[in-house]
Formats: structure tokens, sequence, C-alpha cells
């Protein structure tokens, strides 16, 4: 697959795709249930690796916060649901681990084709950030995010830091 071959990026305003993926647990969680509050829906490479640990940790660290704004918490990876439940206990992740190991979720939000790597081109997942708001629409589309800072920045881009 190459970029070309993914989704189009998406922007503020658009339709956020709507998916029903499994969790860690095997339960299917909707995006539409969660119409009537914000929620970031993130996508990480792979559960348990260095940058991705450091991203959901900050994610947790700052739960709370988000929660009390009326925000909750995707995560989605490619990872089956048995890697997620070891990334969630490992790491005591509150909030919920989708898994999308065929990349259909991924690929709608234009989170997985091509991309460099250490100066070499690649496909793979994109780390991807998305801010829903309670209608289901894009408010924020961020491609290619650092694992470490995002969230801060991600907090103060939604005004919930300084």
């Amino acid at each position: 697959m190459t970029e070309t071959a993914s989704a189009a990026r998406l922007s503020p305003g658009d339709p956020a795709p709507d998916f029903t993926l499994p969790d860690a647990d095997g339960k299917d969680v909707a995006l539409s249930s969660f119409r009537g509050r914000k929620v970031v829906v993130y996508f990480y490479p792979a559960a348990s690796t260095p940058g991705c640990t450091k991203q959901a940790c900050d994610f947790r660290d700052n739960l709370a916060l988000l929660n009390d704004a009326g925000i909750d918490v995707l995560g989605v990876s490619p990872d089956k649901p048995a890697k997620l439940v070891k990334f969630r206990e490992a790491e005591g992740l509150t909030f919920p681990l989708l898994s999308d190991p065929d990349r259909a979720v991924l690929s709608a939000y234009g989170a997985f084709g091509e991309k460099t790597m250490y100066g070499k081109k690649t496909v793979g997942v994109i780390r991807s950030t998305f801010v829903i708001d309670e209608n289901g629409s894009i408010e924020k589309a961020q491609y290619n995010v650092r694992a470490t800072g995002h969230v801060a920045k991600l907090l103060k881009d939604i005004g919930l830091a300084s």
C-alpha cells in the first residue's frame, strides 16, 4: 500500500468516519456511542513500544483533566486484543484501547500509509490524533505527531493548559 492508496487526510469540519472495533477485552466499542461528548481518537503503531508507551501514559496521566472537560479518549492500533490487555495492565491504562488489525479504520482516518522513518520510506501506522466534537465532526486533525510531548501540546491546543 502506498500513500496514494491510503485514504485522504481528514480536516476540521469533516465528518469523522464511524467505526466499531473490539477493545482489549473483545467488547465492541462504537464511535457513535460517544455522541454528545467530545472524544480524542489517537492512532499509534504498536503497544508496549517505547514511544507508544510514553504517549499512552501521558494520556493516562491527563485523563481526569480530559474527562472533567467532557472529553473521552480512545487509543487505536493494529494490535490484537491479547496484546492490548498486556499493554493496559503493564501501564495501568484506564481508557479503551481498540484493535484494528485489518487497518480499515486507520486507513479511513488517513493514519496508515507511506511515511518516513529514520530517513527511509516505509508503509505503516502514521501516529495521528483527532478531536471529534459532540456531533461526530472532526474538530482537530493532527498527523505525524511526536509521541513525547504530544499530549501536553494537545491540551494547549484545546484550551486545557497554558
